[in-house]
């Protein structure tokens, strides 16, 4: 797998797309310089540690459908990778988590207020980005937002008595995660200028990528060592926090699911159970069926750019989405 997380990349088409990103990661770095030490340093934490950087990925990947060298993809990339970053400050604290892609958190490193205010410094600088990429950039970015906010608040709230707790946890993710990808393809398709039918194929793609990747995170909360997450193993468990794997065993109505059932129906903060229900988990009926459902989902993202014409770029987006399933073997 090439560097850029793409397997099988035409040659032409990973050159272009490793000088793009190298232009995104110099814009974000001259973003976060600044005159307070302290701010730079916690702002550049999780930067500097890297990321698949999937995001600024697929607005380069979009933007070959049009013009991928017009004004305003790069700044585009970035406002799309640092509403990330500064989403993932957010996250730790509320998640009380300890390690982010491999090293420490900022909460962890610093506090909790250090971590949030470095969240929001860099949604201050994703603003200052947006203002000249115009209204309707400014508008779907929002839009963008809003959903990413009520996307927590859902899963904070957790599903009502009446509802699928499944469709719930769809709805979260997409929300939490398949919004701003969509925003990502959406912006690079738009500021090159494809064809509006384009634009939306793109944008759609984006969302369903977003809920490939938020569940392949799932099964490798549990099928995989800190190395591979950046995470440690079972944070989800230990929060609480319902996965599409823990989902199906609280679902079963088979008797001999009974025991683990009732212990992922909260918390679970043994360590020692954690590491046996992680055991027990990886050899469960339930992540066998959730990587098939990944399989199936990256289906359903080819599908979603089936009007975009063949070439390097559509088969560069095929393979996107076959690797990140390749992900949770």
């Amino acid at each position: 797998m090439a560097k850029l997380g793409i397997p099988f990349l035409a040659s032409r088409l990973e050159r272009e797309l490793k000088s793009g990103m190298d232009d995104v990661e110099s814009l974000i770095r001259r973003q976060i310089e600044g005159k307070y030490p302290l701010v730079i340093e916690t702002s550049r934490h999780l930067v500097e540690a890297g990321g698949k950087r999937v995001r600024p990925i697929l607005t380069l990947l979009a933007a070959q459908f049009g013009d991928p060298n017009a004004k305003g993809i790069i700044e585009a990339a970035a406002v799309c990778e640092l509403t990330h970053l500064a989403t993932l400050y957010h996250d730790d604290v509320m998640d009380e988590a300890t390690l982010r892609r491999g090293v420490p958190s900022a909460n962890s490193r610093w506090d909790n207020t250090v971590a949030i205010l470095t969240g929001d410094y860099l949604f201050a600088k994703v603003s200052d980005l947006l203002a000249d990429l115009g209204p309707d950039a400014v508008r779907i970015h929002a839009h963008t937002f809003e959903r990413l906010v009520i996307g927590q608040i859902m899963e904070t709230q957790g599903a009502m008595s009446a509802a699928d707790p499944i469709k719930h946890y769809l709805d979260v993710i997409a929300d939490k995660t398949g919004s701003l990808m969509a925003t990502a393809a959406q912006y690079g398709a738009m500021f090159a200028g494809a064809k509006e039918k384009h634009v939306e194929a793109l944008k759609e793609f984006g969302e369903a990528i977003g809920l490939l990747f938020q569940i392949a995170d799932d099964v490798i909360d549990i099928g995989s060592d800190s190395n591979e997450s950046g995470k440690v193993p079972g944070t989800d468990l230990r929060e609480g926090v319902p996965t599409m794997v823990t989902l199906h065993i609280l679902l079963s109505k088979d008797p001999a699911d009974a025991t683990l059932k009732e212990r992922l129906s909260a918390p679970i903060t043994d360590e020692k159970l954690v590491q046996e229900t992680i055991h027990e988990l990886r050899g469960h009926w339930a992540l066998v069926k959730t990587q098939e459902q990944l399989v199936q989902l990256a289906e359903t993202a080819v599908e979603k750019i089936a009007p975009l014409p063949a070439g390097e770029a559509k088969d560069a987006l095929i393979s996107l989405s076959k690797a990140v399933i390749s992900r949770t073997s």
